[in-house]
C-alpha cells in the first residue's frame, strides 16, 4: 500500500488518501473502512437517459463516487473488497441518497474520510502504518498434506489464505497391490506439485512448508527435487533450500498451527510476523497453565489487569484481536483503543495486535479476543465482586 496523502486534525477527524498495490493490501482495507465513513473511488454507474421521443437507453460510465459506508463484503480468497452505502456528494451521473456499491481496486486511489472525535484513533493509524510498512514480513507457503489431500495456504504479514484445495484418489496398499498405490501416489505428487507451481513465483526465495503424518511430506520433497533434475528445472532446483519438511497430525489446514511450533519452522520463520505471533500465544498457554497468576484472558479479566497496572513495563504484553477493532458499535471499538492507548502510552507495555485470520488470531478469539502476560501475578481476577449488605439491629429488633 502506498500513503498518497493524509491530513488529520487535532480532533482525531480527517482523511487520508491510498493505493492499494497488491491484494494483501485489501485486508487492509478492510479493517481500515467502518460504516458511516466517507469513502471516495472510481466507479463504474449504470446511467439511463430518455431521448426527445421517449425511448430510454442504459449506459455504463466511469465516474468517481463519494459514499457513506454501510457495510462492507471481503472476500479472503480473491481479496476482493465491496463496499456499499448511500451517495453523500451529487455528481453528473448520481443524486445524494441512491445507493451504489464502490469495488476497491489494485492500482486505483482511493479516499477515506472520517469524522467525528477520535475518528482517526490510535488503532487505525497504526493500521496505515503497518499496511504501507515496504518491509511487511515476507509470505510463506505451506503444503499440509495427508495420502490423498493437500491444502496449499500463503501464510502472509496479515493472515492465512487457502490457495487451492488438492484432492486425488490414492489406492490402498493392499497383498500384491502394491503398484496401484504406488502410481496413485505418484499422480497426487504431480497434481500438487502442477497446483504449487501456478501459485508461486519460483524467481523469490520465500519457504515452503511440507508438512504431513508419517513419510508423505517427505516423500513429496525427494519427488520436486527428482522431478525437477530430471526436467532441468533450476529455477526449482534452486528452492531446494526453502524447502522444510515437518510432521504434522493430519493434512488439514488447522494443523498449521501445531506445525508453527515447531524448531525447524521457527527457525525459519523467526522473523516473520506469523511466527512472533504464534510464539506469543505459546507463551501465554504455557503460562495459563501454570495458573500462576500472570496469564487471564476475557474482556472483564483483562481490563482489570490493565487497571491494577499488571500489563505495564517489564513483560507485560496485551495481546488483542483485531476482529474487535471492526465492531459495528463505535463505543465497543472504543474500549477496545482506550485499552490498548492506557498499556502502551501509559502502562508502557507491549501490545500486539493478532489478526482473526492466522491461527494465532484464531485461538485469541476462542478466549474471548482478548488476553494478557502479567509482570507480576493478580488472582481472582475472574470473580465478581460481591456487594456485602449489612445491617444493625436496635434493640427492640428493627433494623437501621
Amino acid at each position: 500500500m502506498r500513503l498518497i496523502k493524509q491530513n488529520f486534525e487535532r480532533d482525531g477527524s480527517g482523511f487520508v488518501t491510498l493505493f492499494p498495490e497488491e491484494p494483501e493490501d485489501m485486508w487492509y482495507a478492510y479493517n481500515l473502512i467502518r460504516p458511516r465513513d466517507l469513502l471516495r473511488a472510481s466507479a463504474l454507474r449504470r446511467v439511463t437517459t430518455e431521448s426527445a421521443t421517449g425511448s430510454t437507453s442504459s449506459t455504463r460510465v466511469h465516474t468517481t463516487l463519494t459514499i457513506r459506508v454501510a457495510s462492507l463484503d471481503f472476500d479472503p480468497q480473491s481479496s476482493q473488497l465491496h463496499v456499499s452505502g448511500r451517495i453523500a456528494e451529487e455528481t453528473k451521473f448520481a443524486k445524494v441518497g441512491q445507493f451504489h456499491t464502490l469495488d476497491l481496486e489494485l492500482q486505483r486511489n482511493f479516499t477515506l474520510e472520517k469524522d467525528g472525535e477520535e475518528a482517526w484513533d490510535s488503532v487505525a493509524r497504526g493500521i496505515i502504518k503497518e499496511a504501507c510498512d515496504p518491509v511487511k514480513s515476507a509470505d510463506v507457503w505451506a503444503v499440509v498434506m495427508q495420502e490423498g489431500l493437500a491444502n496449499i495456504a500463503v501464510l502472509t504479514g496479515a493472515r492465512t489464505v487457502l490457495r487451492q484445495r488438492v484432492e486425488v484418489p490414492v489406492p490402498r496398499k493392499r497383498g500384491g497391490r502394491a503398484s496401484d498405490h504406488d502410481k496413485g501416489m505418484e499422480k497426487f505428487f504431480q497434481t500438487t506439485l502442477d497446483t504449487l507451481l501456478r501459485q508461486i513465483d519460483l524467481n523469490e526465495s520465500k519457504p515452503i512448508l511440507l508438512a504431513s503424518p508419517g513419510f508423505t511430506a517427505s516423500s513429496f520433497q525427494r519427488f520436486i527435487i527428482d522431478t525437477a533434475t530430471s526436467a532441468g528445472n533450476k529455477a526449482l532446483l534452486a528452492q531446494k533450500a526453502n524447502l522444510v519438511v515437518v510432521h504434522s497430525s493430519s493434512g488439514h489446514l488447522h494443523s498449521l498451527n501445531e506445525i508453527l511450533q515447531t524448531p525447524e519452522v521457527l527457525a525459519k520463520l523467526k522473523n516473520t510476523q506469523y511466527a512472533r505471533e504464534a510464539k506469543l500465544m505459546d507463551d501465554f498457554m504455557t503460562l495459563l497453565r501454570k495458573d500462576d497468576g500472570r496469564a487471564w484472558y476475557g474482556p472483564s479479566e483483562v481490563e482489570k489487569a490493565v487497571e491494577k497496572g499488571g500489563v505495564g513495563r517489564g513483560g507485560g504484553v496485551l495481546l488483542i484481536s483485531n476482529a474487535l477493532f471492526r465492531a459495528q458499535d463505535v463505543g465497543i471499538r472504543k474500549r477496545w483503543v482506550r485499552l490498548v492507548d492506557k498499556v502502551r502510552d501509559l502502562e508502557g507495555g507491549e501490545v500486539r495486535t493478532l489478526s482473526s485470520e492466522h491461527e494465532s488470531g484464531k485461538r485469541l478469539d476462542g478466549l474471548g479476543g482478548v488476553a494478557a502476560i502479567l509482570t507480576f501475578p493478580l488472582d481472582d481476577l475472574d470473580e465478581e465482586e460481591e456487594i456485602v449488605e449489612t445491617s444493625h439491629e436496635t434493640p427492640n429488633g428493627l433494623e437501621v
